[in-house]
């Protein structure tokens, strides 16, 4: 038998599930946004992620279709439910990752921990749930924001009026997302992936270092992190594979606070940016369980190959020429470092690589991993 598996999204995410999916005897095919994406190798299909008959279309020789991101509307995703394809996460699990707003309300339902919220629909809301969290929040878009896009700190009841002016204009919500600012000593992430069939298996709770709301780096595992707070990691983690249903991989990024809670920050129900390292440091990859857990086959196992694991990215890359033009230099001064090239232009504050060192020593792995990501810096 031969697994098909169809990845909604050309992305950096789709990329780098090509080389398991061509290790395991899975063929894989994407459908991609435009032309020359990330995921250009194994995109079979260049189309509308919105229209559903473009989805249909794609999705028809497939035993499952998944995301490199959660953007797909849920009326696109209810038609493939409806034409019996198996959609990985389902379309009920994707809107908790979909609306923030949902998220929240969920997530508190569920009795896990997170910031204090509230929805706020103009200044007058605001401005009370202001007055009653020192005079500091951050205001949320509950839809289309990722990597620090829709995220705002305010400190007065007009910080927001531009998005209040846009509420409810073209099939946008009705009210945002305000939370307490959390005073947090660092940012952390869990990962697990779930099947199916229920089986959960998770990877080493770990560190996340953002610059400008864009994640910079990542240790595995986190430094410091002793066994009671590793285990609830794991136990929120788990609590919501389970009763939201995920099936592939779910990251939750967490805070750690400076008043010792930990607190669910955002989820993400796809491989993650704080997974990458495990393409490199772990016996079994994100990328490798998410075509596992999709195709409902045997978890692997998720133990890390090195006692350190640390992940840098290529944020804006080179501004002259391409990445794969410094690598020679790259390799002569850091033979150890694992670059992964997403193949896409140069931009500022883009994501368009990262770098993986491994090591038993973590300042050594940190410090070569900063050193090769210096390359491809001007």
């Amino acid at each position: 038998m031969t697994y098909r598996i169809g990845v909604i999204g050309g992305g950096q995410l789709a990329r780098m599930m090509v080389p398991p999916a061509v290790h395991l005897g899975i063929e894989i095919s994407v459908l991609a946004e435009a032309e020359g994406s990330s995921a250009r190798l194994a995109a079979t299909q260049v189309g509308d992620y919105h229209d559903a008959e473009t989805v249909l279309r794609f999705a028809k020789d497939v035993h499952a279709v998944t995301f490199d991101h959660e953007h797909v509307p849920q009326d696109v995703l209810r038609a493939l439910v409806d034409a019996g394809v198996e959609v990985h996460p389902s379309p009920e699990a994707l809107f908790v990752a979909q609306d923030k707003i949902v998220m929240r309300e969920r997530l508190t339902a569920l009795g896990l921990p997170v910031p204090a919220w509230a929805t706020v629909r103009g200044r007058d809301d605001l401005a009370a749930f202001l007055a009653e969290h020192g005079g500091r929040a951050v205001v949320k878009t509950p839809r289309g924001g990722y990597d620090g896009k829709g995220v705002r700190v305010v400190r007065s009841a007009d910080g927001a009026d531009d998005w209040f002016a846009a509420l409810g204009a073209a099939g946008a919500s009705d009210a945002l997302l305000v939370e307490e600012l959390v005073e947090f000593r660092r940012e952390l992430a869990q990962l697990v992936a779930r099947r199916p069939s229920g089986e959960i298996a998770a990877w080493p709770l770990v560190e996340t270092v953002q610059r400008d709301g864009v994640c910079a780096e990542v240790t595995a595992p986190a430094p410091d992190a002793d066994d009671a707070l590793s285990d609830e990691a794991r136990r929120i983690a788990t609590v919501v594979a389970e009763q939201v249903g995920v099936t592939g991989v779910l990251a939750v990024e967490l805070f750690e606070t400076t008043d010792g809670r930990l607190l669910v920050n955002e989820l993400a129900m796809r491989p993650h940016n704080t997974g990458h390292w495990s393409i490199d440091g772990a016996v079994t990859s994100q990328f490798e369980q998410h075509l596992r857990a999709v195709l409902d086959l045997p978890l692997g196992d998720t133990s890390p190959h090195r006692a350190w694991s640390v992940m840098v990215n290529v944020l804006g890359g080179p501004a002259q020429g391409t990445m794969a033009d410094r690598l020679p230099a790259l390799m002569a001064d850091q033979p150890g470092a694992k670059v992964h090239d997403y193949g896409k232009d140069p931009r500022p504050g883009r994501k368009v690589g990262h770098v993986t060192t491994t090591g038993p020593d973590l300042e050594d792995a940190r410090g070569r991993a900063r050193a090769a990501v210096r390359f491809f810096e001007d």
